[in-house]
């Protein structure tokens, strides 16, 4: 909770630019040195300002900071200005006070920690230019975390999109800035790395972990290792060895705090198996590290499963294990806390990295960003995810969030904040992070772009009237400041601007392309169906032949290639080597159709070779009229934002958007947008009327009206099938109907290949 203490009078900067740093000797001595590493070195970079380290006051200038803890009666000699009274946030565990008093800046920590986070403050919200690291006068504020756990997965892997090409020095900076921005705990996986090595990786696996461990205790964060078991633990001797394994790599790192298990993601041991194999674990982790504690997550889980872990709490008591976390495919976060005995503490896991297919996925979101920009593009989302922490937050007792890039770093910074203050502004945060990691001068214009990239995903593209002057705006500021121009996170949000910007012009003109491509179609009859075909093919692909905004896409080039330079990050799987498709690829489906012309191509070599003129044209139509339902009728293009009126569910799951043929896939691109069961309204139907449902997708199409099942007339489960259902003349009579669909028993199933409804035309007879 954040507590803000003002003095009265009237507010006045004040230039630290002549200053020295006194730090008291009982502070951790790593912290110690940290300390006035990073207001060296930050506060330096800022300002040009050199701020030089005193052993006592006499060899102090005219401004000087003063580091203590509170408990601390004096510091060389002189009163520390500590408070009176209970329950101050400086008393508090992690909490701070900042104090300028007769030209020495106090900060007052309730611990070692704590003075890194009070420094953060400081840095956040301080004004820095040449020769100048101006603060209030009347500065005095006091604060301390509202929950106790806030951290970030930052795993060297080969599946990250940009940290496995980091060095040691650039993972360093990194940790040191999510700290001052209330960051501590950071969380690695296992070195025991087998195939998951990176043509980009500095050092090995086994290296990083121990320097990442090192840095954690350099500036006193906790150092979390995520470690799954993906063997059978019937096994005994598989068993054995797993539990060498992973014992291997406790002696080597110096610091290590907790270890989480997740249960079943990956994994398919039953708990029976894990629980007895966790507390082996258990007692092998504290022979290196005593204070480290277990976590588990029920990721994965049957109920069968749950209940059998609950129960083995209740009977065993276990005190060696500390928590549970809440992740992808686990059980509600409140459901976890009202089971979960009061003495096991519990984390979320909440995945901030992904765009879609994942547990929060981008609300409102455009089918051409979702197949252009993939699972891991550059996301900011500061309002949003400000709005999914506050939500959850208060079941747990903290963080840490699931990330496989920097390509979230907003994301990061906004959960950390909220974490310590959830009542914080979003503004406020973003206009610290654009002070901090760009320019005081900016910060106000730069934190407003930010919130206007956010918007720029919300809707349908066409419709998003912003994008253009989102872009402008960035274009602006990319104009006025070229100082930032190799600043990584200044070039991920320019980037942004340019990309939303092209993809919107391509949807418009692509999407027009295809309706002069349809109306060619409907008038076959007049030049005949293979001419007919041959000049819509020629029509939609004018997205090749005659591309558009050639100086954008140039531009999106340009900044792929200069975050490839500056940190390593993978757009591409050809042109920097990226893991896979999904992460983070965007320039390598920048260009990906935003109209149907690779479906076309193939549905018209498919009516070629028909036999019948009849059955030509029954397709062709079929083609052409695809979102024409006919007089009376509706159509729906399922979990298409711009194009599912009738659609009443909000559910984005894992089965919302396809990635098949590695992003690459041929079909229908409505097809590739679905449900597993959606939920539909219809109003002002006539009475005296017949109507038909026909679906598409695959798998099962369990339909109601209004309730009642209905038996299907055509019902071809394969991929691009339809199912036609009859709906009975008395549900009609109001006018109005409820689509909806049960949930087929598929729990057998990956949920890749579940049932999913892409399409539904109710067309009146």
């Amino acid at each position: 909770m954040l507590i803000l203490v003002l003095n009265l009078g009237q507010a006045a900067p004040v230039n630290l630019n002549k200053l020295s740093v006194l730090i008291s000797q009982d502070i951790k001595p790593q912290v110690r040195q940290s300390a006035l590493e990073i207001l060296r070195e930050e506060i330096g970079k800022r300002s040009k300002i050199n701020v030089s380290p005193i052993a006592n006051w006499s060899e102090g200038g005219r401004f000087t900071i003063a580091l203590v803890l509170t408990g601390s009666g004096e510091l060389d000699g002189r009163e520390v200005p500590i408070r009176s009274g209970t329950e101050l946030p400086e008393q508090k565990p992690e909490g701070y006070r900042l104090l300028w008093q007769y030209n020495v800046l106090w900060i007052i920590g309730a611990d070692s920690r704590a003075l890194i986070f009070g420094i953060g403050e400081l840095l956040r919200t301080a004004s820095f230019a040449k020769g100048q690291f101006l603060i209030d006068d009347q500065l005095d504020i006091a604060s301390a975390p509202m929950f106790p756990l806030r951290g970030h997965q930052i795993g060297y892997r080969n599946t990250a999109n940009s940290y496995d090409a980091w060095s040691v020095e650039q993972y360093d900076q990194y940790i040191r800035e999510l700290a001052l921005f209330g960051t501590n705990a950071i969380e690695n996986i296992p070195p025991d790395g087998g195939n998951d090595n990176s043509p980009h990786f500095k050092i090995s696996r086994e290296e990083m972990n121990v320097r990442m461990s090192e840095i954690c205790e350099k500036y006193d964060l906790e150092y979390w290792i995520w470690t799954p078991a993906t063997v059978d633990l019937t096994d005994p001797v598989v068993r054995a060895k797993e539990l060498d394994i992973h014992e291997a790599n406790y002696p080597k790192v110096p610091r290590l705090d907790n270890i989480f298990f997740p249960g079943g993601d990956p994994g398919h041991n039953h708990p029976k198996e894990v629980l007895p194999f966790l507390k082996d674990l258990h007692a092998r982790l504290v022979k290196y590290h005593p204070n480290a504690g277990i976590w588990i997550s029920l990721q994965g889980f049957s109920q069968e499963q749950v209940d059998y872990f609950y129960q083995y709490l209740e009977q065993n008591k276990p005190t060696w294990l500390r928590g549970v976390v809440s992740g992808p495919s686990s059980p509600a976060i409140s459901e976890t806390r009202f089971r979960l005995p009061k003495q096991y503490k519990h984390r979320s896991y909440p995945d901030i990295t992904h765009n879609v297919r994942c547990d929060y996925p981008v609300p409102n979101f455009d089918q051409a960003f979702a197949l252009t920009i993939g699972r891991e593009g550059i996301n900011p989302m500061p309002v949003f995810y400000a709005g999914v922490h506050n939500k959850y937050a208060p079941f747990t007792d903290g963080f840490v969030s699931y990330s496989d890039g920097c390509h979230d770093d907003v994301n990061k910074v906004v959960w950390s904040q909220m974490g310590w203050n959830p009542n914080k502004s979003v503004r406020d945060v973003l206009r610290e992070y654009t002070n901090f990691f760009f320019d005081t001068k900016i910060e106000y214009a730069a934190s407003e772009g930010i919130l206007a990239l956010e918007s720029n995903w919300d809707g349908p593209v066409i419709d998003n009237g912003g994008i253009e002057p989102s872009l402008a705006y960035w274009k602006n500021l990319e104009a006025t400041n070229p100082q930032l121009s190799g600043n990584w996170r200044w070039q991920m949000l320019v980037l942004r601007a340019y990309y939303d910007y092209y993809i919107r012009q391509r949807k418009i003109y692509e999407s027009g392309l295809e309706k002069k491509a349809n109306q060619v179609l409907v008038n076959y009859e007049k030049h005949g169906i293979d001419a007919a075909m041959a000049q819509a093919l020629e029509l939609v692909n004018e997205a090749d032949s005659r591309p558009i905004e050639r100086e954008t896409r140039r531009k999106i080039d340009e900044y792929a290639q200069a975050l490839f330079e500056s940190i390593g990050l993978q757009t591409s799987v050809d042109k920097y080597q990226a893991s896979n498709s999904q992460r983070g690829c965007i320039l390598d489906f920048v260009d990906y159709p935003l109209n149907n012309r690779w479906w076309l191509a193939d549905q018209f070599d498919s009516i070629r070779k028909m036999d019948s003129n009849e059955a030509k044209t029954a397709q062709l139509k079929l083609i052409a009229n695809w979102e024409n339902p006919g007089p009376g009728g509706y159509y729906d293009d399922i979990s298409n934002i711009a194009n599912s009126p009738h659609v009443t569910t909000t559910v984005y799951d894992a089965v919302d958007f396809g990635w098949w043929d590695n992003g690459y896939s041929r079909w229908r691109l409505s097809s590739q947008v679905y449900q597993v069961n959606p939920e539909l309204e219809y109003e002002d139907l006539d009475p005296n009327a017949r109507y038909l449902i026909r679906v598409t997708g695959s798998g099962d199409a369990l339909i109601r009206v209004d309730g009642k099942r209905l038996e299907p007339l055509v019902y071809e489960k394969e991929m691009g099938g339809f199912k036609e259902f009859i709906i009975p003349r008395d549900v009609v009579g109001d006018g109005k109907i409820s689509v909806t669909f049960d949930r087929p028993e598929e729990s057998h199933l990956r949920w890749r290949n579940y049932s999913r409804i892409s399409d539904v035309w109710l067309i009146k007879r």
